[in-house]
């Protein structure tokens, strides 16, 4: 949406079609990096449910389908590379739509940096350097180089992006299926050297450990599966914008969700339950442990997994915060510079190195406070996106709310599942809160005014947040003379009943 005093300038937009539906599923896998994230979680959710960690991981993989649902539905009337923040806005008002676009953006600044160390610190172990990886000055300025970039690749243009997210995954995926096909081979040979267990499709039950060790892994898999609506991000690029991105996204979840499966049944089948509870602390680095008892010499496969897996989300983690600090320059709630196209590349260039620059900036000083600090820092993501996907879930069902009884599957789809999806995380969202309280939960176990480090970051993003949203209010008030919409009826009903088909004008226009 063009502002009034943009309006005689020449438009220059982002480029469409630029990408199709398989570079936007690809993207919506690479955002959440599996590999990354299932050597982040698999020990901690095996020590919460031991042989039930693959049933926990279904368990989270159902709000996020819920919520996907919600993105699908919401982007076939309103193709904007905002998402829930031009969402939220549109159904629900300025306020709540500028909070949570303020919680999608800082989501990319708090893990960039992280990602990017990871995918430094595998690179370095694939290839022999191991001595690398533990000076600290080599591997943040390789960090740092690294996020510069995977920042330029994203501004040269979404296609050349593209390209090298499908290398990456292609990578990925080769090297995982290689790891679960060898483990499971040496499980049922009998040559793993651990307390290996035959797989068991019982292991599939949620409930299995009991309530409260569901209640734990779901706060993890609220982490793993994070990161799919990038494809959704870039629905102003994407051929068939009403209905490829949100496909994407949704598809991106079941992929998710077979191979997390796969790597965790496998995991768990050739380590055993006792070695990956007792090295649940070790994060990510326990597929560097298993590396070699799995592969041999060709430790380097997994290794390399992990890396593209970090490197590739890298990139795609810096989309949705760019895209998102664009739509809110265009509709004046941040300043007009942030909304600024390459007319060269046809890409947000000045909010990508924004997020950049502020991603590095972060990285480096809570590094200098502590590399446990790091890690508290991702702890506090878990707050922001079940905020944020649980305003979009509410969002899809306020806009259709005046639809939502005339069939089933209005109701059951677009109302229900999203609201109950966005349930789950506020319960989710409300326990987070409760257990980063104490400081001993947290990854560094120290204090920070009395609370555990990642709701004492949560908080002051937060308050941050609301601090800009305020003092911006009060310098530019246009953005918050928007009210609510009221949905086009003729709208609605070809969403809902035509689904192949583009519903909106794919200008961003439709809500």
């Amino acid at each position: 949406m063009a502002h009034d005093r943009m309006q005689d300038e020449p438009a220059v937009g982002l480029k469409p079609n630029a990408i199709g539906f398989v570079d936007a599923l690809v993207i919506g896998l690479n955002s959440t990096s599996p590999a990354y994230s299932l050597a982040a979680v698999i020990g901690p959710i095996v020590a919460l449910a031991g042989i039930y960690a693959p049933g926990v991981m279904f368990a989270s993989f159902v709000p996020m389908l819920l919520i996907a649902s919600a993105f699908y539905y919401l982007n076939k009337v309103d193709q904007d590379c905002g998402t829930t923040f031009s969402w939220v806005t549109r159904a629900m008002g300025p306020w709540a739509g500028w909070l949570g676009g303020w919680a999608i953006t800082m989501t990319g600044v708090l893990v960039v940096g992280s990602l990017a160390d990871v995918a430094v610190s595998f690179t370095l172990l694939a290839v022999g350097l191991d001595g690398w990886v533990d000076n600290a000055f080599v591997r943040q300025l390789l960090t740092v180089l690294l996020i510069i970039v995977m920042t330029g690749l994203c501004v040269i243009g979404t296609e050349l992006s593209a390209k090298v997210q499908n290398a990456l995954i292609l990578l990925q995926v080769a090297f995982l299926l290689v790891f679960v096909v060898v483990a499971l081979y040496r499980v049922y040979a009998g040559t793993t050297g651990f307390d290996s267990i035959e797989p068991s499709l019982s292991w599939l039950h949620p409930f299995g450990a009991g309530g409260a060790a569901l209640t734990g892994g779901l706060l993890l898999g609220v982490f793993i599966y994070w990161g799919w609506e990038s494809a959704v991000n870039l629905t102003e690029e994407t051929e068939n914008s009403a209905s490829a991105p949100g496909k994407a996204g949704l598809w991106s979840t079941v992929v998710l969700l077979v191979t997390y499966l796969s790597v965790a049944i496998a995991v768990v089948a050739f380590a055993g339950t006792a070695f990956l509870a007792e090295n649940a602390g070790e994060e990510e680095f326990i597929f560097a442990q298993l590396a070699g008892d799995v592969l041999g010499g060709w430790d380097w496969i997994l290794l390399l997994a992990v890396a593209t897996s970090a490197i590739a989300s890298t990139q795609t983690t810096i989309i949705p915060a760019s895209r998102t600090a664009l739509s809110m320059a265009r509709r004046q709630a941040l300043p007009e510079h942030f909304g600024h196209i390459s007319p060269r590349f046809r890409t947000p260039d000045v909010s990508t190195w924004w997020v950049a620059a502020i991603a590095i900036a972060w990285y480096l000083v809570v590094n200098r406070i502590s590399t446990e600090a790091l890690f508290d820092s991702l702890t506090a993501l878990s707050l922001l996106i079940a905020f944020y996907y649980a305003l979009t879930g509410v969002a899809c069902a306020v806009y259709y709310r005046r639809h939502l009884t005339e069939s089933v599957h209005n109701f059951v789809l677009i109302g229900l599942g999203p609201v109950v999806g966005a349930g789950l995380l506020t319960w989710l969202l409300v326990r987070s809160v409760m257990d980063m309280s104490d400081p001993a939960n947290s990854y560094s176990g120290t204090s920070w005014f009395g609370l555990g480090p990642p709701l004492v970051i949560g908080i002051g993003i937060s308050v941050v947040g609301v601090v800009l949203m305020v003092v911006w209010r009060l310098r530019d008030a246009v953005f918050w003379q928007e009210r609510p919409s009221v949905p086009d009826p003729d709208l609605v009903h070809a969403t809902v009943t035509r689904s192949g088909e583009p519903a909106g004008s794919g200008d961003g226009k439709g809500l």
